[in-house]
């Protein structure tokens, strides 16, 4: 691997280079350990690799059969009706197709998440609502402060991603139920449960029963994570029929390709292969964050996906490390200073074999304690509480209103307005933080209680398809009343295009007013003309609504 490696992620926005690019550039065919992109390793396995390479021939020079057919078979494995899914080349299309017909005017989703569900809603002029999670508070969601910070946003869809990608923080499945009730007013609430099978925290985890049952709720599934196959490009999305209806007549009928659909029809015969690769993934994950977290001044966040996310030493920046660890150890690790809310401290480290985690520790410990050859580069000095977060903001405002805005730091904490920059929007006056970091909408929640020790999961999740049913649309959103304090910053006019004036307050989610909001927790929307339980026929066997 050649020492100019650095070229190859400057033009990849918030993702990272493709394993061809960098075979390619280790001019030997062969690419670097992968601890960056988050694959199952253990699936398929070398025996279902055999069979695909034996009829590599026939799956490429033939036509696939349409999505429907190929929807149908995965529905049948599933459990699930075939008019609630719709299958997409890849989770990034379905999202793509999410923003074009379903968000209308803004999207909230919390940050550091996955980049295509701040990029894509921005991309199309959208105005984006990005709720920070906190690093003292392990980037847990609370979701009773993000409701509220939805209200006083006047958001329209919210997102939630189940477990978060880059942190893999878990939400349990009662409590996002709950936040569905609470949402049931707005245009749409997704769920994105692209990690999901890699948590062990409860056994049923999953909100696709409910999704099918609700007029705004969409749940996200991924399929080339879970298989080990992102190549192939494959996931599928369930909602009520009109909601995975309206997606799926927009998709061209062969949108799936001839490897999905000879996967999805292999399937049935491996299912214990499956499930036994998740366990040991679940497995490794417990070991590698134990080996990880003996590494001086590391630390590891709690995960239930099939990655850690990781904070470097004080010294140590994230560029430099994942650089070195590439062309000296040819292990390629995910450096997240391009993830908005992250920043170069932080890499997302994937669940690996053991065999790969101790060449992945030893190559750490060799840059970060060894030679401090380009390994440390100083912090900013101490007292000037620059975030996690702060770096990246910083990168935004640059190429959304043109030039940097000075004492971006300062003004987000409250010492006192910027002067906005370029023709965007003004930037608003910070809300006064209440201790450290930046102000949340509201009060902080309790700790959540502690996760349970892992239960086997049942794959798959046995749920017998009900029967068509017809689906009244929401009505119209109510208004949401809010506190009218001394000063009070107006959200973001609708349709203003995020990348023409986009400001680090708006980033940051600090147009709340300046005295924020009593949590009062989670609570149901308004009754809305909902259709009550006996209107749902018992055949659907998907239990009540609520």
């Amino acid at each position: 691997m050649s020492g100019n490696v650095t070229s190859l992620f400057r033009g990849t926005a918030a993702h990272s280079p493709s394993m061809a690019a960098l075979t390619r550039e280790g001019g030997d065919g062969t690419g670097p350990v992968d601890f960056c992109i988050p694959c199952n390793p253990y699936f398929p396995t070398p025996a279902m690799f055999d069979e695909m390479s034996a009829r590599l021939r026939e799956i490429v020079t033939y036509y696939p059969s349409s999505a429907d057919t190929i929807t149908a078979e995965l529905c049948s494995l599933l459990q699930l009706p075939p008019q609630c899914v719709a299958m997409g080349n890849g989770s990034t299309e379905l999202i793509t197709w999410i923003d074009h017909l379903l968000v209308r005017e803004s999207l909230a989703i919390p940050v550091p998440t996955f980049g295509r569900w701040t990029d894509q809603p921005m991309e199309t002029g959208k105005r984006v609502d990005m709720f920070p999670l906190q690093e003292a508070n392990d980037f847990a969601l609370d979701l009773a402060q993000y409701a509220e910070f939805i209200r006083v946003r006047k958001t329209r869809v919210a997102v939630i991603c189940n477990p978060n990608n880059p942190d893999g923080g878990y939400l349990r499945r009662q409590q996002v139920v709950q936040f569905m009730d609470a949402m049931a007013d707005l245009d749409l609430v997704v769920i994105d449960e692209s990690f999901l099978e890699f948590a062990d925290a409860e056994t049923e985890s999953s909100v696709v029963q409910e999704a099918m049952l609700r007029p705004n709720v969409v749940v996200l599934r991924s399929l080339g994570k879970n298989f080990g196959l992102h190549g192939i490009r494959f996931g599928y999305l369930v909602a009520n029929p009109a909601l995975a209806g309206r997606i799926r007549s927009m998709l061209p009928k062969w949108n799936l390709n001839s490897f999905a659909e000879h996967v999805v029809f292999m399937l049935k015969e491996h299912g214990s292969e499956y499930a036994q690769s998740l366990q040991q993934v679940r497995r490794d994950r417990l070991e590698m964050a134990s080996q990880l977290s003996a590494l001086p001044g590391l630390t590891v966040y709690p995960s239930q996906g099939n990655f850690l996310f990781v904070r470097l030493p004080v010294g140590a920046e994230g560029t430099v490390v994942r650089d070195r660890m590439l062309t000296e150890h040819r292990i390629l690790v995910r450096e997240c200073g391009n993830k908005i809310g992250s920043s170069s401290r932080f890499l997302r480290l994937v669940v690996r074999p053991q065999v790969d985690v101790r060449r992945l520790v030893s190559g750490l410990e060799q840059v970060l304690y060894g030679s401090r050859r380009g390994a440390a580069v100083p912090e900013l000095g101490t007292g000037t509480s620059y975030s996690s977060g702060t770096a990246a903001v910083d990168r935004l405002i640059n190429e959304t209103n043109g030039a940097g805005v000075p004492g971006l730091a300062a003004q987000a904490l409250g010492a006192g307005p910027a002067p906005a920059v370029g023709t965007g929007m003004p930037l608003p006056a910070a809300a006064s933080p209440t201790g450290g970091g930046m102000p949340m909408p509201a009060a902080a929640q309790p700790a959540p209680a502690p996760v349970p020790a892992p239960v086997p999961m049942q794959v798959p999740a046995q749920m017998p398809a009900p029967a068509q049913f017809p689906v009244q649309q929401p009505p119209a959103p109510q208004q949401v009343p809010v506190p009218a304090p001394a000063a009070v910053v107006a959200p973001t006019p609708p349709g203003v295009p995020a990348r023409g004036g986009l400001t680090a307050a708006q980033v940051r989610g600090m147009t709340a007013p300046a005295t924020p909001a009593p949590a009062t927790g989670l609570s149901p929307a308004p009754a809305t003309g909902w259709p009550n339980a006996q209107s749902w026929p018992n055949a659907a066997g998907m239990g009540q609504t609520g």
